[in-house]
């Protein structure tokens, strides 16, 4: 698979999002270890996942725990997987999402990562979303202290307007290597982010971005810009969407997430499929 990078590492141009593994409709634990399999087996090098990728608080860390088993029992290397995990964010006991970006609390979010990923540290660390009860500077500010302090060898963050990105930058500096925000067809509204990554020279994860090829149509319709590339390319159209999505900078990597072996596979080609300047200006207007 062709790769770009998150910081100084390396990784494969397509990654696996862990959060449909662990949420509601998620699949059993065999399906979902395949499903990690299959994506280490075409290439896919980075992982994100979250504390609060669970059902409710008394499973906290369901996905990082997950993750972590599955890349225990796979048979291959596993030395170049970069696993991505947040803090930030929780599930209270009846499910509901709640955010709390203080510093004591993302430092015993942090430790509690740590304990469930094993390691003697963090590969990616990310703030989930910012606290508007927190000062965001406070936020990321903590984050640099871990850093530091070696839980953490890099910094990201999620869910940011332009200027939290600035703001984080001045910070975190070079520590700085991702912003995670929701990028689709259908979600196309990350505004400036994307460019101001590329110029700063910072990964942009682009989160649910197949959310949406069925919400635009494109499943099983000819009469999309999606389908009828796809059609032309003999592929699928979340592939056309990935591949698009790569083509707007080489700092995007797209993290679809999976819960079936296949469509993990079916994700991880997309990152060989190459669309001509006609297909894109087409996709663009789409």
């Amino acid at each position: 698979m062709h790769s770009r990078r998150i910081g100084t590492v390396s990784v494969g141009a397509i990654g696996l999002g862990g959060m449909p593994l662990s949420i509601e409709g998620r699949p059993d634990e065999k399906r979902a270890v395949a499903t990690v399999h299959a994506a280490l087996d075409a290439g896919i090098s980075f992982i994100d996942t979250a504390m609060a990728y669970c059902l409710n608080a008394s499973e906290t860390g369901h996905n990082e725990s997950l993750i972590a088993r599955a890349l225990a029992s796979y048979g291959g290397d596993t030395s170049g997987v970069l696993v991505g995990t947040k803090g930030g964010a929780a599930r209270a006991a009846d499910g509901s999402w709640f955010y709390k970006g203080d510093p004591a609390t993302l430092r015993a979010a942090c430790e509690g990562s740590l304990r469930r990923l094993g390691g003697d540290s963090i590969g990616l660390y990310q703030l989930h979303t910012p606290d508007p009860e927190v000062p965001y500077a406070e936020s990321v500010g903590a984050l640099r202290e871990l850093y530091e302090e070696g839980s953490i060898r890099a910094v990201g963050i999620s869910n940011v307007s332009v200027d939290q990105l600035r703001a984080a930058h001045a910070v975190l500096g070079e520590r700085l290597v991702s912003v995670q925000n929701n990028f689709s067809p259908a979600v196309r509204d990350s505004g400036p982010q994307p460019r101001l990554c590329t110029e700063l020279g910072i990964a942009f994860l682009a989160y649910s971005p197949l959310g949406g090829i069925s919400r635009a149509g494109a499943l099983g319709s000819s009469h999309t810009a999606f389908a009828r590339v796809a059609a032309e390319h003999g592929t699928s159209p979340q592939q056309v969407a990935l591949a698009w999505e790569l083509s707007r900078s080489p700092r995007v990597i797209p993290i679809p997430g999976s819960t079936r072996p296949e469509t993990a596979r079916d994700s991880a080609a997309a990152a060989d499929l190459e669309l001509t300047k006609e297909e894109l200006a087409e996709l663009d207007a789409a």
